[in-house]
């Protein structure tokens, strides 16, 4: 990651990923992945989204997206200069993606994504200087309680599967 400070202060960090997280409870409360994020500028949320694919079966319907969408429509502008962008785990490529074509000048995500990360996991998109934008990238903002969204979403899914599976044998 660049070697590029942050302009915020730890504090403001977890203020703003914990909002983030609050998206992210109302994605779970829907039955979708717990991810959530929000768009601030100039210490206020202009943007906030949580995944909602399966609710929409749209493949782009992430938190990131709706997050920037909301953002660039209170901004009344496509260019989010001067943002930073707050999400609870690390960011796809078409997420990534959006926050370069956005002008997202920080990232910040809380937990990596082993299979589908693009801030520092598989690839880093945000910090690639051949790109026109850059922003800076900062990991690990409340990890543990992120990541502990998503594992515990998963095990109850996947114990929900296992319950299901045995009553089809009965």
């Amino acid at each position: 990651m660049r070697e590029t400070k942050s302009s915020l202060t730890t504090e403001a960090k977890e203020y703003f990923m914990r909002e983030a997280i609050k998206e992210a409870k109302k994605a779970e409360g829907l039955a979708e992945v717990p991810i959530g994020a929000v768009v601030v500028r100039n210490g206020e949320i202009i943007g906030r989204g949580h995944n909602l694919r399966e609710h929409s079966q749209d493949a782009t319907a992430h938190a990131e997206i709706f997050a920037i969408q909301q953002a660039c429509a209170k901004a009344e502008n496509w260019r989010l200069e001067q943002t930073q962008l707050f999400v609870t785990l690390e960011p796809c490529p078409m997420c990534s993606g959006a926050m370069l074509l956005s002008r997202v000048d920080e990232v910040y995500f809380g937990a990596y994504d082993p299979k589908g990360g693009t801030c520092g996991t598989l690839m880093n998109l945000l910090e690639d200087e051949r790109f026109n934008h850059v922003a800076y990238v900062e990991a690990g903002i409340l990890a543990e309680e992120c990541g502990r969204l998503l594992t515990d979403f998963f095990k109850k899914l996947r114990d929900k599967k296992k319950i299901l599976k045995n009553q089809k044998k009965d």
